[in-house]
């Protein structure tokens, strides 16, 4: 073998491991360029605020109330801390965690284009594909961070006013603290995963303008669209298909034994969103005329 074919060997095993450390380094610059945002970090300090806001209201009505109890998951919650991480999901699934998520979105590729840094990202040089996987790598993580900060606030908070141990599931029996443990930290990966299908839409959204606010906006309306649509019984013909109609199923979790249909249907159409919506992002994307 030649000189030159043995450098050329060379050169092809290094290069895979040279695209490796470059994504790396990328996606580190950017999970420190996302969560040193001050906006993003008040965001953050908001979701945690909310679930802290619950558990206290909570906590109020219990002591104006004593001894009343309901079979629903927030009337639960005053029996054992864990129930709080599930009741902070379940409150701002609807509202909170997808604008958070919608923020991230929107600034992901119309943000750069704002700020006139995305020409230079591509120019550096980074594959346009690549840097895409790179934003979605960071909304995945973002999703889990919100879902994560709202679980885990929600125990802390939980425990603090109504004390932690074995707890009651929805079905009656009892489940110690670990296990329900368990069960929450599977719910905040379920819950991650819609949240990264709906970044997904919103990186798509992110690159068809250059103003991350309308990015944003569009992202969070259409969420909200979701929502309605799912919430009109005339078209429950429909509701499977819409991202976020088993959302919520992580609940079952909280029963004995754990009902799983709904939770696996759901993780198919999060899948299947967030698939279908990152290929359209990264052929407009590939096409997008890079002016600023």
């Amino acid at each position: 073998m030649s000189a030159a074919e043995e450098l050329s060997g060379v050169s092809v095993a290094v290069r895979p491991v040279r695209r490796a450390g470059s994504f790396r380094r990328l996606f580190a610059s950017e999970l420190r360029l996302v969560f040193g945002r001050r906006r993003n970090q008040v965001g953050l300090v908001v979701l945690l605020g909310l679930v802290t806001l619950l558990g206290v209201a909570l906590k109020v009505s219990a002591m104006r109330h004593p001894g009343q109890r309901g079979g629903d998951l927030l009337t639960a919650v005053a029996g054992n801390g864990i129930f709080l991480g599930f009741a902070g999901l379940t409150v701002e699934i609807a509202l909170f965690l997808p604008l958070a998520v919608s923020v991230l979105s929107g600034d992901a590729i119309a943000g750069e284009a704002n700020l006139g840094t995305l020409r230079y990202l591509l120019v550096a040089p980074v594959g346009r594909v690549r840097l895409l996987a790179v934003k979605a790598a960071s909304l995945a993580v973002g999703g889990l961070t919100g879902a994560a900060l709202v679980a885990t606030g929600g125990v802390l908070v939980g425990t603090a006013l109504f004390g932690i141990g074995s707890l009651t599931t929805l079905s009656g029996s009892r489940i110690g603290v670990v296990d329900g443990l368990l069960r929450l930290l599977l719910a905040t990966g379920y819950v991650a995963v819609g949240l990264t299908a709906l970044g997904m839409i919103g990186l798509f959204i992110s690159t068809l303008t250059e103003q991350p606010i309308a990015a944003t906006v569009a992202t969070a309306m259409t969420a909200a669209l979701l929502w309605v649509l799912d919430a009109v019984p005339q078209l429950d013909w429909l509701h499977p298909w819409l991202l976020v109609d088993r959302w919520p199923a992580f609940v079952d979790l909280l029963r004995d034994p754990v009902f799983t249909d709904r939770m696996a249907a759901g993780l198919w159409v999060d899948l299947a969103y967030g698939v279908v919506f990152f290929a359209l992002a990264c052929l407009r994307f590939r096409r997008k005329d890079v002016t600023s």
